[in-house]
């Protein structure tokens, strides 16, 4: 009897994963938070971060997108909030942001919780 070892090429190494935590994005996200607290609910007084109307931010490196709800699905300010949304993200990353409204319902507990 003979022995033989076989030898096994060692697994390729992984490509270039994206990296866990994106200080840059990150970074992005809380600017525009930061200049979305200057969008305030007219009928309710508060903006539209404390009242947790921003549920994701989704930035691309020529669009980004703003996913966020009302606080009633007939808010007679709906469009001029998604207008000044749209203008204050925009001065932060200076590309097209789309906002999309969803149809979730708003939670007055949820309002005052911070990012």
């Amino acid at each position: 009897m003979t022995d033989t070892t076989e030898t096994t090429a060692p697994a390729a190494a992984p490509t270039a994963e994206a990296p866990a935590f994106d200080a840059q994005r990150r970074a992005t996200e809380l600017a525009i938070l930061d200049a979305l607290r200057s969008v305030v609910d007219p009928e309710i007084g508060m903006n539209v971060v404390e009242l947790a109307l921003i549920k994701q931010i989704l930035i691309g490196e020529n669009e980004s997108e703003i996913k966020m709800i009302l606080t009633t699905p007939f808010c007679p300010y709906a469009g001029s909030m998604i207008q000044q949304v749209k203008e204050q993200a925009e001065s932060v990353v200076e590309h097209d942001v789309k906002v999309t409204l969803l149809a979730e319902r708003w939670d007055p507990r949820d309002a005052g919780l911070m990012w």
